[in-house]
C-alpha cells in the first residue's frame, strides 16, 4: 500500500535546543527558512557552521525527516518522534534520502523547498539517546558513509504549512545529482 505524500508534523524551536516542539503550523520565509526558528537566515545559522565561515550561505533553512524513519527507530527501541531529532518537517509517504539534490517540495497550497543536501548529523544525537547516531551514520558495504538524519532544504516560495498538508516532488530536469552532505 503507498501512502499520499502528505506533511506528518511540523516543528519549530527559536533557541539552538536539540529537539523541536510541535506545531500546529508553520510558516516559511522565502530565501530565509522558518518564521521564529532558529536557523532562519539567508547565511548559515548552524553553530558549528558560524564559527567556521559566519559568512556562508544558509543551505540548511528547512530540515525534513520521513516518519518511516522514525517508525523504524521506534521498533528498535529508539525513543523519538516528530521534531524530536531537530527537524522542521516530518514526512509521509515520499522517499527523501532517495531524491536527488535540486529537487523541490511543494508543501501544502504555496511553499516550495529545494533540496540542497544530506543532514551531517552531530555527536548531539547521541547526547540525546546512545547509540543513535550508528545508527544514523554508519559506513556501508562498500566504505561509503551513509546518512540517515534527514535531507536540508532552502525554502523558494514561502507559504503556511500544517500537518496533513500535501507533498507534491518536482524532480530537476538536469541529471539525477545524488545528495551530498551540507
Amino acid at each position: 500500500m503507498t501512502t499520499t505524500p502528505r506533511v506528518e508534523a511540523v516543528s519549530l524551536s527559536a533557541d539552538h535546543s536539540f529537539s523541536k516542539p510541535q506545531q500546529a503550523k508553520i510558516k516559511l520565509l522565502k530565501g530565509l527558512g522558518i518564521e521564529g526558528d532558529a536557523h532562519l537566515g539567508v547565511t548559515v545559522q548552524h553553530l558549528s557552521r558560524i564559527a567556521q565561515d559566519p559568512t556562508q550561505p544558509n543551505l540548511r533553512q528547512v530540515h525534513l525527516i520521513h516518519g518511516e524513519l522514525l517508525d523504524a527507530l521506534k521498533a528498535e527501541g529508539f525513543a523519538v518522534g516528530p521534531g524530536t531529532m531537530g527537524e522542521n518537517i516530518t514526512t509521509r509517504g515520499v522517499d527523501l534520502l532517495g531524491l536527488p539534490q535540486g529537487a523541490r517540495l511543494k508543501l501544502g497550497e504555496d511553499a516550495v523547498v529545494e533540496i540542497t543536501g544530506l543532514r551531517n548529523p552531530c555527536h548531539q544525537l547521541d547526547k540525546y539517546q546512545k547509540r543513535l547516531m550508528g545508527r544514523l551514520v554508519f559506513k556501508d558495504e562498500t566504505g561509503e558513509i551513509v546518512r540517515l538524519a534527514g535531507i536540508m532544504g532552502i525554502v523558494l516560495e514561502g507559504g503556511m504549512v500544517a500537518p496533513g498538508d500535501s507533498i507534491a516532488v518536482e524532480l530537476p530536469p538536469q541529471l539525477h545529482r545524488k545528495l551530498e552532505r551540507v
